[in-house]
């Protein structure tokens, strides 16, 4: 059918096909734009979850402190150990700063553990138990919500850096985001000097 009798020729058909690339493009850039955001999201709400526990492990802290001074009064330096940990803990502001807490207090309850080994009172003390116990149970919680985090952050930082989501990514102002890592702290070898 010859429509340049009309008046409307080639420029008709164009406006569609210029309108529908447009419409596609737009549908592309929020669909990127809308996957980079949950990414991010789950990276924060992982964060979130590796916070709280932490919180809940300090807050337990002063109650396993408290069952073991009377047992371990030659052990002073390892209880003064585990509360500067705490208290960094405690004080950590950013991602960074709690992480390399986390790791310090890590450490010090390892040896704490260690060290009450070689106070068999204490270890039949069933307050301790509980602690230890509890204690334990947030240290293998914070382990899997690292594994999530680190999971979260790997997923959005490959994402960030294919192509075309890099473009809507560098756009935004998305970067990439730091993995959890385990400090020097919690690889060294527990020390424990009778």
């Amino acid at each position: 059918m010859d429509l340049s009798g009309l008046g409307l020729g080639t420029t008709c058909v164009c406006i569609p096909v210029v309108l529908l690339v447009g419409i596609i493009a737009a549908v592309w850039g929020v669909s990127i734009y809308n996957g980079l955001v949950m990414l991010k999201n789950n990276i924060r709400k992982s964060w979130s979850n590796i916070d709280v526990l932490l919180k809940q492990r300090s807050s337990e802290i002063p109650n396993l402190v408290e069952a073991v001074k009377g047992y371990m009064k030659h052990e002073k330096g390892v209880l003064e150990a585990v509360t500067k940990a705490r208290t960094l803990s405690m004080n950590a502001q950013t991602m960074t700063e709690k992480a390399k807490a986390d790791g310090a207090l890590t450490g010090a309850l390892k040896t704490l553990f260690a060290v009450a080994e070689s106070y068999p009172q204490l270890r039949a003390s069933e307050n301790f138990q509980q602690l230890q116990n509890r204690i334990s149970a947030i240290e293998s919680q914070i382990a899997d919500r690292r594994e999530f985090y680190n999971d979260s952050v790997n997923t959005y930082n490959i994402k960030i850096k294919q192509i075309p989501a890099t473009f809507v990514a560098r756009m935004l102002g998305y970067g990439s985001e730091p993995f959890f890592k385990v400090s020097e702290e919690e690889r060294a070898d527990v020390k424990v000097k009778f």
